[in-house]
């Protein structure tokens, strides 16, 4: 999932010079991903893609792989944002 959105960030967000961020949160149950790049003017849309094109399936996974998803606007540029609901694990340690 992060992985897709980093490529969406790099095809469609970045401009010359600019990079784009990626942060990672775990907060009690939900793992977050956001991707943020400076293009604000180009929000992503989930779109259906033919058989044969050979890009248009990003947000689909990120949709069929995230509990939620969304974009923020900022003030310059914008940030995809992805979450998982996970599980608590207990590590046992000998």
């Amino acid at each position: 999932m992060a992985g897709e959105l980093c490529g969406n960030a790099v095809l469609h967000g970045c401009l010359r010079d600019r990079l784009f961020r990626v942060d990672v949160t775990l907060g009690g149950n939900t793992l977050r991903i956001a991707v943020t790049d400076p293009r604000g003017e180009r929000l992503p849309v989930p779109r259906v893609a033919d058989p044969d094109d050979q890009f248009g399936r990003g947000l689909l996974i990120v949709d069929t792989v995230a509990a939620r998803w969304d974009v923020q606007t900022l003030t310059v540029g914008k940030a995809v944002w992805a979450e998982l609901d996970v599980q608590p694990v207990a590590l046992i340690c000998p």
